[in-house]
């Protein structure tokens, strides 16, 4: 059996880019797939891939309803591509679980799939910890597979070499890549101090992914929730002495425009991943604020 199915009487795509974010690894507080439900807030399925095929379910169990006592549903991990129209082009939204199997197959299997839909451009987007601070504009970095490719006047960084263990969704963007499609990334950095959503990030990876498509795509109810939640981190850190020192020295590093080298996201990233195997977000000095 076919691996995927594609939804039949889909129609032609116009200018069709795929923005892709899968949860877990590289997903640090959910802003990368937090920014691409927006997105897809009322997109159509294009593509299902097979769970059965793609997921360990001891790691990913699904999620069991029981109503007064009676098994009713099973919500399983999905991987989809959701078809959305944002001005005059259609935007794939590719998301969902982090397979746990067959990850260089997949890869294959969508560039199948970009090249039957006519996929002009395919952007990443995530998001990894970060020695930042949440009092300054959410930093992003990009990646791109040629020169030339990013749009918003972004640079590629962060220099050097940076060798970190391996998404799932950077395999496939490999081999979207290495078909000839044009391919970017953005990765927003994440406070490692801040436990759960930031919201901030995700209408930060929104604002880039617009300008590179040259389409505005509207934050949805992001922007309050940012606002928000930038308020209740002030508040924690106002009122703990070794918390405002800590922010503090993020912030000059930040003023002082000192660029991390590549080792210095990279034992982040390894940090992050020692504490959280599975990529989800790290409870930091402010716990959940």
């Amino acid at each position: 059996m076919s691996p995927y199915r594609v939804t039949p009487g889909s129609g032609e795509l116009e200018r069709p880019v795929i923005l892709a974010a899968f949860d877990g690894w590289i997903d640090a507080a959910g802003a990368s797939t937090a920014a691409v439900g927006e997105v897809a807030s009322d997109a159509t399925t294009l593509v299902e891939f097979d769970a059965d095929a793609l997921f360990d379910f001891r790691s990913r169990r699904p999620v069991l309803d029981i109503v007064d006592g009676k098994l009713t549903d099973l919500g399983w991990p999905e991987l989809t591509m959701r078809r959305a129209r944002h001005g005059d082009r259609d935007v794939v939204v590719f998301t969902g679980a982090e397979p746990d199997y067959r990850w260089q197959e997949l890869g294959r299997d969508t560039v199948e799939i970009v090249r039957e839909l006519g996929v002009r451009e395919w952007i990443s987007i995530g998001s990894i910890p970060a020695a930042v601070p949440h009092t300054r504009p959410v930093p992003v970095l990009a990646n791109a597979s040629g020169p030339g490719l990013l749009r918003d006047g972004g640079q590629q960084g962060p220099q050097g070499l940076l060798r970190v263990p391996s998404a799932a969704l950077s395999t496939v963007e490999l081999a979207v890549s290495g078909a000839g499609i044009p391919c970017v990334g953005f990765y927003a950095q994440i406070p490692h101090y801040v436990g759960g959503p930031f919201p901030a990030a995700s209408v930060a990876l929104l604002e880039h992914v617009s300008r590179q498509i040259g389409v505005d795509i509207p934050p949805g109810d992001l922007l309050e929730q940012a606002a928000t939640h930038r308020q209740r981190l002030d508040e924690a850190v106002a009122a703990d002495e070794d918390s405002a020192s800590y922010v503090e020295r993020h912030e000059n590093m930040v003023d002082e425009e000192r660029i991390p080298s590549g080792d210095e996201p990279a034992s982040e990233i390894e940090r992050f991943l020692r504490e959280d195997g599975r990529g989800g977000s790290e409870s930091g000095p402010l716990g959940d604020a």
